[in-house]
C-alpha cells in the first residue's frame, strides 16, 4: 500500500511541473546570433617567458649547442645576453550582446590583461572591441563594438525565479569550436565555490567546457539568467557540474560599468566569519545563524554606528543572515548611503543598530584604514602557561615585536609556545599569534585569560572564545577548555603510580 501512495504523490507533483520541450531548435535559432566568440591577444614580457641560459663548463659542446638553439628561436644574443623576442599568446572565450548598439557582456577573466580583444559574430563578422569596464570581484566585463547596423541582442531575465529542475540552455564557444548549444537543468542554487566575496552561483548540468566562460545561460523563454563562469572538473572537461553568475547579480554590475566604468557597491566595514559548533557553544547559541564580527574597520560605516568585534549580525535591512556568506551579498546589493537597521546579538542580548552604508573603497584605501588603528596601552608584563592547555603567552614587549614582526601598536598577549599535542595546536594557534580578547573581553594580563578559562569551566562550557590576530588578520578561535595537556614529567609520574 505504501508503494502505491508514494507513486500517487509523485504523479500528483508531476502534473504541476512545466512540460519538457519537444525541441530546443526554434529557441536556439533565435538566440545563437546574439552569442559571440571572444578572442584576446596578450604580449608576454621577457620576464614572463625568457629561458635562462644553463651554466656549462667553458668550451663545453653543450654551451654552443644551446646558444644555437636560442638563436634559431629568436632568444639568443651576443655576449651571453638574452634578447627574448616578445611573444603574443591568444585565449578564447564567449560573450553575448545585450544592446543592438554593440554592448557585449563576458567574464573579466576572459579579457584580463589583454592587449587586443576581438569579438566574432555567428556570421563570421569580426570587430575590435573597446573595454568599457571590468569588475574583478564579480568576474564581469563589459565591451563595446561598433557596427554600421543594429546587432542581434538578448536581454536579462529574473534569475531569482529559477527553480532547481528548470530547463536551461548554455550557448558559447567551447574549446574554440564556435556557437555550440547544450541543454540541461538548474541543479542547485546559491552555490559558494570560493571564487570571490559575492559567490551565489547557479549550478547546472548543461555541458560547459573551456571556452564557454562568459557565455549566457538561458531559460526556456530565451532570457539570460546566468553568465557561465566556472566548472568543476578533474580532467578539464565537462562532468555536468557548471556554475553561472546569476543574472540579478550581473545586471547591477553591468549597469554600473556602463554608467561609471566601474562597479559601485555598498560597504559595511566589518570582517566576518562563520559560527561553528564550538563558537556557538562558547557563546551559548542554539543555532549557527548569523555572521560573527571579527574586526571592524576604523572610521567605516559599522564603526561609526557602534558595531563591535564579537557582535553577531542576525539580520540586515530586514533580511535574515542564515549563514555568514550571505551578508556580503546582501550588503553589496544595498543602495549606497541608505540607512539600514542591523540586528545584532551582543552579550546575550539582541539589539537593533542603525547603519548608513557607504561606497566600497578601493583596496588600497581599505588597506590604509587597517593600518591606521590607534595604538593600545602598555600591557602587564606577566607571562605563563595557560591553565594547562598546552600553550604559553606573555604581554607584548619590544623584543617580541621584533622577533615576530608585530606592528608597533600591537596589544594583547603574545603566544610564545604551543605544544604539538594540544587542542590549541589543533585549532591553529601558533607562536607569534596575539590574543586580544577572551569571552569577548579585552585581555590585560595572563591572569585575565586564566580567569576567563576558569569561568568557562565553571559554566560547564566546553570552550572559550578567543579573538586572535594572526599575520595581521583577526579571527575568532574557540579553544577547548576540557582538554588538559600534561607534560612529560607528569606522564611519567602517572605511569609509576600505576
Amino acid at each position: 500500500m505504501a508503494v502505491f501512495v508514494s507513486l500517487a504523490l509523485m504523479a500528483a507533483s508531476v502534473v504541476h511541473a512545466a512540460p519538457a520541450p519537444d525541441s530546443f531548435a526554434d529557441l536556439s535559432e533565435k538566440l545563437l546570433p546574439a552569442v559571440v566568440n571572444i578572442s584576446t591577444t596578450q604580449t608576454l614580457k621577457n620576464s614572463d617567458r625568457g629561458m635562462e641560459m644553463p651554466q656549462f663548463p667553458p668550451g663545453s659542446p653543450f654551451d654552443e649547442l644551446f646558444k644555437d638553439f636560442l638563436e634559431r628561436h629568436g632568444q639568443g644574443g651576443g655576449g651571453g645576453e638574452q634578447q627574448v623576442r616578445p611573444q603574443k599568446v591568444t585565449s578564447l572565450g564567449s560573450g553575448f550582446i545585450i544592446d543592438p548598439s554593440g554592448l557585449v557582456v563576458t567574464n573579466n577573466h576572459v579579457i584580463a590583461d589583454a592587449d587586443e580583444i576581438t569579438v566574432t559574430l555567428q556570421d563570421g563578422q569580426a570587430f575590435k572591441a573597446e573595454l568599457v569596464g571590468t569588475d574583478t570581484k564579480g568576474d564581469v566585463a563589459l565591451l563595446r563594438i561598433k557596427s554600421s547596423k543594429p546587432l542581434p541582442s538578448v536581454s536579462f531575465g529574473n534569475s531569482d525565479q529559477m527553480r532547481v529542475g528548470d530547463w536551461v540552455l548554455a550557448i558559447g564557444n567551447p574549446l574554440g569550436l564556435g556557437g555550440t548549444v547544450t541543454a540541461g537543468i538548474v541543479s542547485a542554487r546559491s552555490r559558494n565555490i570560493n571564487a570571490g566575496p559575492y559567490d551565489d552561483f547557479i549550478q547546472t548540468d548543461a555541458a560547459i567546457n573551456k571556452g564557454n566562460s562568459g557565455g549566457p545561460l538561458f531559460n526556456i523563454k530565451g532570457e539570460v539568467i546566468g553568465i557561465n563562469t566556472a566548472i568543476y572538473s578533474q580532467s578539464g572537461g565537462s562532468i555536468g557540474i557548471g556554475f553561472s553568475i546569476p543574472a540579478n547579480q550581473a545586471v547591477k554590475v553591468v549597469q554600473d560599468l556602463q554608467k561609471y566604468g566601474k562597479t559601485r557597491r555598498a560597504w559595511l566595514g566589518v570582517h566576518i566569519q562563520s559560527v561553528t559548533d564550538e563558537i556557538a557553544e562558547s557563546l551559548g547559541l542554539k543555532d549557527h545563524n548569523g555572521a560573527l564580527v571579527a574586526d571592524v574597520t576604523p572610521n567605516g560605516p559599522a564603526a561609526k554606528a557602534g558595531l563591535k568585534s564579537g557582535d553577531l549580525i542576525l539580520k540586515f535591512d530586514g533580511k535574515d543572515i542564515t549563514e555568514f556568506a550571505r551578508l556580503p551579498r546582501i550588503v553589496s546589493e544595498t543602495p549606497i548611503n541608505k540607512e539600514v537597521e542591523v540586528d545584532v546579538l551582543r552579550d546575550g542580548k539582541r539589539l537593533p543598530v542603525k547603519v548608513t552604508v557607504a561606497e566600497l573603497p578601493d583596496d588600497k584605501d581599505l588597506e590604509q584604514a587597517q593600518t591606521d588603528k590607534p595604538a593600545g596601552k602598555q600591557k602587564d608584563s606577566s607571562t605563563g602557561n595557560i591553565a594547562g592547555l598546552g600553550f604559553s603567552v606573555t604581554a607584548v614587549t619590544p623584543a617580541l615585536r621584533e622577533k615576530y614582526d608585530l606592528p608597533s601598536d600591537a596589544k594583547g598577549l603574545v603566544v610564545t609556545d604551543v605544544k604539538t599535542s594540544s587542542a590549541a595546536a589543533e585549532r591553529g594557534l601558533r607562536p607569534g599569534d596575539v590574543i586580544l580578547e577572551a569571552a569577548q573581553e579585552p585581555l590585560k594580563s595572563v591572569a585575565d585569560l586564566n580567569s576567563k578559562i576558569d569561568a568557562a569551566k565553571k559554566a560547564d562550557r566546553k570552550s572559550v572564545l578567543l579573538l586572535v590576530q594572526s599575520d595581521g588578520a583577526l579571527r575568532f578561535l574557540p579553544l577547548k577548555v576540557d582538554d588538559v595537556v600534561k607534560d612529560k614529567d607528569s606522564k611519567d609520574k602517572d605511569s609509576k603510580k600505576k
